[in-house]
């Protein structure tokens, strides 16, 4: 077994990388040791996946040094990060289905005999050597399509070993792996920390991060607040370092539920994932969904809105049963959604931002199949007001309108259809601070009114301070609902990153 080297293998110093309206990367230091497990961990958006994308080679940095055995680099690429030997086995694999185990661990690096033919017979018993080497079980000439999702993160790793690859960078490794698929991607990564390779090691999953990582960085806001050797790997610790101080005070929280239940759903399924959810909702009331990504809550949205047809369960609007076929039935009972990703789902970018607005409505404008504009524009300039767009944003193409403005003109459009139950997944996601109180007075406007919400967030400050009640998700099911006074900043990092929300727990 070798020992870890006082000297880093990679060091980080002081990186900074900026996007457009956003630092991700402050003044970023971190060094990465041969021979250990490194955990970087932090909540959404803390600047993680900036520092992946700058030592994979997939973005340079603005400012500061990266060095491999004290010496600076460039990474310009990819291909050249790879070359210095670094290896990138993120969420989405880059394996093809319908090649081999082999073909895929020397994807891009086939043997060649002369006359540049491919070496079949080469490639395939240096693919079993690396197999053996890392003591993984299969056979280098299955079709990989046929192998589970653990069985095909097992390649990405050997792929990495097969390249010779001295840092193995691994995000989010275990979303789609069940217990006895984990333990045995740890076994492996402490045999390859055995064998002098340094990993590092990105998860929410603080319960298998603190049983695994030798040490942790900890990023908050584009910045390391903690870094190694200086926070105890112990999930209090972490957790105590990621959260910071509490900012519930700058979110202008109005209660306004009322008695009576808007919305009732009952032991609801479908086939994206969602697995017995009940839970209802009262006029005036915001129910926060806690998670971490891939919980299953926008799975739950969905089907709620009927994007993804009910295997079992029932709905009701107001003590009306519902059937809900399609988003035009969930429109129809007075349902809506903002999507979570509003480029993709959620806005026309060929139309301006009055089309957009009305386009949830446009029976209601409608006479023998004449669109009437005057009352359409007359409405979206009422609307663009009360939501305090910019100055003529409806008149505009949204394509060129702010991320806060093309927000409010899809919260608009559900607030034209006269919806009385929204669901807002990620409202506040990649906008200002400006257009995000915005969205909260909206939130207080509408719970004023009677209008019942459903928030999907990642934020945990904006759910704590915005719900009424907050429910948990876990693998598309809900394991408990409490009063935020019931909770923590704390208590939602455990419950979206553990196994089991202790029972009664509020710890500070």
């Amino acid at each position: 077994m070798m020992h870890p080297s006082d000297e880093p293998l990679w060091d980080v110093v002081e990186v900074s990388k900026a996007y457009p309206g956003v630092l991700a990367n402050d003044r970023v230091s971190i060094r990465l040791m041969p021979g250990r497990i490194h955990g970087l961990l932090g909540e959404n958006g803390c600047g993680k996946s900036t520092l992946i994308r700058l030592l994979s080679g997939v973005d340079r940095p603005d400012s500061g040094e990266i060095r491999l055995r004290g010496q600076p680099v460039a990474l310009t690429s990819p291909t050249g990060a790879r070359e210095l030997g670094v290896s990138t086995v993120f969420q989405e694999f880059s394996i093809i289905p319908s090649l081999t185990v082999a073909e895929n661990v020397f994807l891009g690096r086939w043997p060649r005999r002369a006359l540049g033919l491919i070496d079949w017979e080469t490639m395939r018993r240096r693919s079993s050597e690396v197999l053996a080497e890392l003591d993984i079980e299969l056979d280098p000439d299955a079709i990989t399509s046929t192998l589970s999702v653990a069985q095909q993160q097992l390649i990405e790793i050997a792929k990495a070993v097969a390249a010779d690859a001295q840092l193995i960078i691994l995000d989010e490794p275990t979303t789609a792996l069940g217990l006895d698929e984990i333990a045995q991607l740890h076994a492996l990564l402490r045999r390859m920390r055995g064998k002098g390779h340094a990993i590092l090691y990105v998860s929410h999953r603080l319960d298998e991060v603190t049983a695994l990582v030798d040490e942790v960085t900890i990023m908050r806001g584009g910045r390391v607040v903690s870094a190694a050797g200086k926070t105890a790997v112990e999930v209090d610790a972490i957790v105590s370092a990621m959260i910071g101080g509490d900012v519930r005070e700058h979110y202008p929280k109005e209660r306004n539920t009322r008695p009576e239940t808007m919305l009732r759903v009952t032991a609801i399924s479908s086939a994206r994932g969602v697995r017995n959810v009940s839970f209802t909702l009262q006029a005036g009331e915001v129910l926060g969904l806690g998670g971490v990504l891939g919980s299953g809550r926008t799975e739950i949205a969905r089907a709620l809105f009927g994007l993804d047809p009910l295997t079992a369960g029932s709905i009701e609007i107001e003590d009306r049963h519902l059937r809900i076929s399609g988003p035009s039935d969930a429109i129809r009972a007075g349902l809506a959604l903002v999507t979570e990703n509003r480029k993709t789902d959620g806005l026309f970018f060929n139309f301006d931002g009055r089309a957009n607005i009305s386009s949830a409505s446009l029976p209601r404008y409608s006479t023998f199949g004449f669109l009437g504009l005057h009352r359409e524009d007359a409405e979206a300039a009422s609307l663009a007001r009360q939501l305090e767009l910019s100055r003529g944003a409806e008149d505009k193409s949204v394509r060129h309108l702010s991320g806060g403005n093309q927000q409010k003109i899809v919260i608009a459009r559900w607030l034209l259809s006269r919806a009385r139950v929204l669901i807002l997944d990620e409202p506040t996601q990649g906008i200002d601070i400006g257009a995000k109180l915005a969205v909260y007075r909206l939130i207080n406007r509408l719970t004023a009114e009677g209008c019942a919400i459903l928030l999907i967030s990642s934020d945990h400050d904006e759910l704590l301070a915005m719900s009424d009640r907050i429910a948990v998700v876990r693998h598309g099911t809900i394991t408990d609902i409490r009063a935020p006074r019931d909770l923590t900043h704390a208590d939602l990092v455990r419950a979206a990153t553990t196994e089991i929300m202790t029972e009664g727990r509020t710890a500070a």
